[in-house]
């Protein structure tokens, strides 16, 4: 290290002190400090506490950055005067001082070095109205993405919030209706019981009506689905042979004996287990079993179907499990398809295409299913109320990859470039805040160390995201900023 100081002439000539007045001169002179790095020494390290403001004096230096373990070189430069290391020095307090990046000296390299705590107050003093519209531009950035940010997860929110309650709306009512049918077929079979039971009725036949009410339950679980055309020429056969012993409303009946499988050789059963004239009680007594069972079996599947729109939920929202786990990516995948049933138009066919030997991956899953949200949202706008969106997994190396693709007409060249930055939007004023797919974008690289991509062409859209299948060594929590800077 030297502690030779540079003259003022010297320091005009680097581009940053080019106006600097004398006074100020002198003390970036008396200030920082001349440090010389042999070829391949390290002059910051990414991550470590960001002590010192570089610049560049001689020689050749070299930027990268970690990505998924592994360096990328992001400048290479011999530019006098070009500057490193806490290029934030200004914003203080306000943003975690770390060195962005990794700064390697290529041949002997030469720095004046700024102690940052020193440079901080001394620039605050000497420029404070750029001090105060730097800051009022940085802070004025990060709350207005906060608050967009907000408002896009309150709006998608929103939305899964209208789709589960409509999906949710279905099955509720369907055992409302049930219950309430199900109460009148009670009532109905304690009134025919009464009638069979009234002393007039031979207490072995009625014996033989609860085994064949029994035979007729077990039936039906175990009745084979009929098309409408079967159904149809069974319900014509079962009418006539109750019109023929002119069983009254006899066409009312028989749907519900059709829809437990019964046949006319069961309604023979049913005449030869009774006197003529208990026949329509009787008859109409098990049509009620039958309907009872059938309402209890609905109310069952509705109330089945709720259970399962919860757990999607639940699932989706992660609320019970740890942040960062082992996890099933299909999982993630069906509970956000659920979650957006209610916003998938009758048009658009959703195609699974799931290896379901992929194993589980070390992830955010609760982020993940933000990412999911967006990017089937995105492809949704695209196709509009008809197309194909698939949903594909598999692996790619060391990779899990999973495609979202819609059939919509393509993202142009010219925007595939952009579509990832933040703010921009290819969707008309007030439909979206350009956030989706950048907070996507920072999730899958800077949270799981991954990566996500877009292939667009009409009619074969296909954003792939690769998730590493082992944990990295280091996940980013925040996103990082600036890489090389020169004049």
């Amino acid at each position: 290290m030297s502690t030779n100081h540079l003259t003022r002439a010297q320091l005009r000539e680097l581009f940053l002190f080019a106006d600097l007045t004398d006074a100020q001169l002198d003390w970036i002179a008396d200030t920082g400090e001349l440090v010389a790095y042999p070829s391949g020494a390290a002059v910051s390290v990414e991550g470590e506490p960001a002590e010192y403001f570089f610049v560049l004096l001689s020689g050749t230096l070299s930027m990268v950055r970690t990505v998924r373990g592994d360096e990328v070189e992001t400048t290479r430069t011999d530019q006098r005067g070009v500057y490193s290391g806490a290029i934030q020095f200004y914003l203080g307090d306000q943003v975690d001082q770390q060195y962005p990046a990794t700064v390697r000296a290529v041949t002997d390299c030469e720095f004046l070095a700024l102690p940052v705590a020193e440079f901080a107050a001394k620039f605050r003093q000497w420029f404070s109205m750029a001090v105060h519209l730097l800051d009022g531009m940085f802070v004025g950035f990060r709350n207005t993405q906060e608050l967009i940010a907000q408002r896009e997860r309150l709006l998608a929110l929103g939305k899964l919030t209208a789709g589960l309650t409509h999906e949710l709306n279905n099955p509720a009512a369907a055992a409302v209706r049930a219950s309430e049918t199900l109460r009148e077929r009670f009532a109905g079979m304690r009134h025919k019981l009464a009638m069979l039971a009234d002393g007039r009725f031979d207490g072995e036949q009625l014996h033989e009506l609860t085994i064949l009410q029994e035979k007729f339950v077990g039936r039906i679980a175990t009745a084979e689905p009929l098309t409408p055309m079967q159904e149809s020429d069974l319900e014509d056969e079962l009418g006539e042979w109750l019109d023929e012993r002119e069983v009254p409303g006899g066409w009312d009946l028989a749907p519900v004996f059709v829809g437990a499988g019964l046949t006319t050789g069961d309604l023979d059963d049913i005449a030869e287990a009774v006197e003529p004239g208990f026949f329509e009680p009787a008859l109409r007594w098990l049509a009620y079993t039958v309907e009872t069972e059938n309402l209890l079996s609905e109310i069952k599947d509705s109330t089945t179907r709720i259970s399962k729109l919860v757990n999607a939920a639940k699932m989706y929202s992660q609320l019970d499990r740890s942040p960062h786990q082992e996890t099933d990516l299909h999982e993630g995948l069906k509970a956000t398809l659920i979650m957006m049933a209610g916003k998938i138009p009758p048009g658009v066919r959703v195609v699974k295409d799931f290896d379901r030997t992929l194993p589980r991956v070390p992830a955010y899953p609760a982020e993940l299913n933000q990412v999911w949200t967006n990017l089937i949202d995105n492809a949704l706008d695209a196709m509009g109320d008809v197309g194909t969106l698939t949903i594909r997994t598999g692996r790619d190396g060391d990779s899990a990859l999973v495609e979202v693709v819609d059939t919509g007409p393509g993202v142009p060249e010219e925007l595939r470039r952009r579509v990832f930055e933040p703010f921009f939007t290819t969707k008309g004023v007030g439909r979206g805040t350009g956030l989706g797919l950048d907070v996507s974008w920072r999730v899958i690289t800077n949270r799981h160390g991954g990566d996500l991509q877009v292939y667009s062409e009409p009619g074969d859209t296909r954003f792939q995201v690769r998730l590493p299948l082992h944990a990295p060594d280091r996940l980013d929590a925040t996103e990082e900023t600036t890489s090389a800077h020169d004049g």
